[in-house]
This record gives C-alpha cells, structure tokens and sequence, in this order.
C-alpha cells in the first residue's frame, strides 16, 4: 500500500511538471528592462505611465517587463535579457538634479552585459527633446555606432523586403537624429534603414542622407540603435500626428516586437 501511494505521488508530481500553467509561461519570459536611469527627473517625454504606456502594455506580451531608474550594474542586470534607454537626457528639468550622464561604469557595466549575450535598445531623437549624446556616444563607441546631430523630419519609409529582421513592413518615423558606422568594427554594426531621400518628409523641410536604424552583434550579445524615440509613443503607434496629418497605418508596433526580440536572442 505504501509503494503504491508513493508511486502515485510520484505520477502526480510528474503531470503537474509537465503541465503548461500561466505561472510557468510567465516565468519563461525574457526580462526587458526599461531603463530611465539617464532620463532627467521631471521629464515627462516618454514616461511609462504616459506616452509609452501602450508599448510597454504590448511588450508584456513578449517580455517580463521592468521599469525602473536605478544604476545599471552587474546586480541590476542580472536575469535582464533586454536594455531599453529611451531619450537620455542633457539637461535637469526645473529645479530637479542634473541627470545622470553616460560614465565609465555604466560603459564598463552594459558593455559586459552585452558582451555576454545582453540587448541592448538605444533610442535617439531630434534636437530640443533634451538629448544627451556626447556621453552616450562613449558607449555606443563600444558597439561601432555614434549618434549625430543631422535630422530627419517624419515620413512614411516602406522597409524592403530583404532588409534584415523587420523588411517588408512600413515604419513611420517620427523625426530624429543620424547614425554614424565605423567600418571594420569588431562589433559588426550594419544600417538597416538608411534614409529614402526620394520620399518627401509629411511636414518640415529636414531630410538628410544617412543611417536611421542600425544594428551591431558584439561577442554574444545584440544592439539596436535607432535614431528617433517618438516612433514608439502612444499617437505614433495609432499613425496619429499633429496638425491634419493623417499617414497610411503603420507597422511600429510590429518593428519594435521583431527588433526587441531579436535583441533578447529570439
């Protein structure tokens, strides 16, 4: 009777591990962590209650997704798969503290994470959105990429097919900033969305040559660099701009799920 009720507790046990539960889905998510570390205190452009509210909603989808404002160190990035900076700024806002700037141990910190098999999502901008970029280039540096202030104004760019994880999609770009590659760069840093200076931006003047999205593969890990932050807000993902600008709909929301997750390894 004994070898029987132990056998049957055995049975049970075994189903119960092979059953597919929600705790056990959750649990196998990778970890995004958005990170605000380098955003001002007081600065309310892409708040992950506000205007990044929905994308961070849709990403829990995919990722087990944390937010928080702490340094980022060997502690903080343990069990993170993804590293999202979204904007980081240059100035204080108000009578709040200066932010933190880009420093050597978070290049030493993020450049291992990384290094190891980490994501890393870096989010541009355009000028007067209080973008600091002459510290985060130090760490860009690592990867082969480097922001510059040559802009874009927003336009519709339908993404060819062959262009690597995101072709065949339509991205609407929300104006920003440029990248610069160092060719021959360990990392591997490749564009995959250079500027189509044949289609005309849908308001201003601003349509520079140059990379807009790049990518770079250092040791196990992978780095997206993209040249603008608003592409992700709330309005952007609903294809709603200012003014009575209407584009066509867009796939941001599909770009930013397909390059999250091949940032994560997926």
């Amino acid at each position: 009777m004994k070898q029987f009720a132990m056998k049957s507790v055995l049975l049970l046990a075994l189903l119960f591990a092979g059953t597919s539960s929600p705790f056990a889905a959750e649990a196998q998510k990778p970890v995004l962590l958005y990170s605000r570390y380098f955003n001002a205190i007081g600065e309310t452009r892409y708040q992950p209650d506000g205007n990044y509210k929905e994308v961070l909603t849709r990403l829990r989808g995919e990722f087990d997704v944390r937010i928080h404002a702490e340094p980022l160190t060997p502690k903080t990035l343990a069990g993170v798969s993804v590293v999202l900076i979204a904007n980081p700024s240059e100035k204080a806002v108000g009578t709040n503290p200066p932010p933190h700037h880009v420093a050597a141990p978070d290049i030493a910190a993020l450049t291992q994470f990384v290094s190891a098999g980490g994501g890393l999502i870096v989010l541009g901008n355009q000028e007067a959105h209080n973008l600091e970029t002459q510290d985060l280039n130090r760490l860009l540096a690592q990867f082969g990429l480097q922001l510059l202030d040559k802009h874009t104004d927003i336009k519709l760019l339908p993404l060819r097919k062959a262009t690597p994880i995101i072709g065949g999609l339509n991205w609407l770009y929300y104006s920003g900033d440029q990248v610069v590659l160092t060719p021959g760069h360990a990392a591997k840093p490749r564009a995959l969305v250079n500027n189509d200076l044949a289609i005309t931006p849908l308001n201003g003047p601003r349509n520079e040559a140059g990379c807009l999205l790049a990518t770079a593969e250092p040791g196990k890990g992978r780095v997206v660099l993209v040249t603008d932050a608003g592409w992700i807000a709330e309005d952007s993902l609903a294809g709603k701009l200012s003014g009575t600008l209407a584009p066509k709909p867009n796939d941001n929301w599909e770009i930013m799920r397909r390059l999250s997750r091949w940032a994560a390894g997926r």
